[in-house]
């Protein structure tokens, strides 16, 4: 592994340790690299701030991963994003609550967004229309991923996607009548 990589991890690991002990708004560059025993200078070297690394640790658990040619469909993407979310769910829960500019839950739905067009394609064929689907779409899955965190729906990630799938699915089938 090379030393950035190694440096980029440690980093990471610190960030997610103080993001079970304190919201993500109060910690500092400065506790993340105490955390870490790395100077800010090394911090900055690699990321731009915070929320930089924020979106990198996304990128590096889910994102640079995901091989969408391996899916049959959108749905098995979406599952495994769910499955990640519930594996870290308190990283990823106190990182979907940040809000402002260079927000993960910005990151996110630029990311979900390519994933929603690509399971309901087949649903919204076409038109102008079919843009302002994705991203209601993107945000309704997302603001839905984030309840299921928060654990007001009591459900394995399997039953989570499944009752998605099955809400979008009867949703089109009204469409059609």
């Amino acid at each position: 592994m090379a030393d950035s990589t190694i440096t980029k991890n440690a980093l990471a690991s610190a960030l997610k340790h103080l993001m079970k002990e304190q919201g993500f708004e109060k910690i500092s560059v400065s506790e993340i690299c105490e955390e870490c025993g790395m100077n800010r200078k090394s911090f900055y070297y690699h990321f731009r701030d915070k929320y930089d690394l924020v979106n990198w640790i996304f990128y590096m658990d889910f994102l640079g991963k995901l091989q969408l040619a391996s899916y049959t469909n959108g749905w098995e993407a979406l599952r495994d994003l769910c499955n990640k979310f519930y594996d870290e769910r308190d990283f990823y829960l106190e990182a979907l609550k940040i809000e402002g500019q260079n927000s993960f839950h910005d990151y996110v739905i630029e990311t979900i967004r390519p994933l929603v067009a690509f399971f309901t394609e087949d649903i919204f064929e076409g038109g102008p229309e079919k843009d302002f689907f994705y991203e209601f779409f993107a945000d309704a899955f997302l603001h839905s991923i984030l309840r299921w965190l928060e654990g007001s729906m009591q459900m394995t990630p399997d039953e989570f996607v499944t009752n998605l799938k099955e809400t979008l699915r009867c949703i089109a089938l009204k469409s059609l009548e």
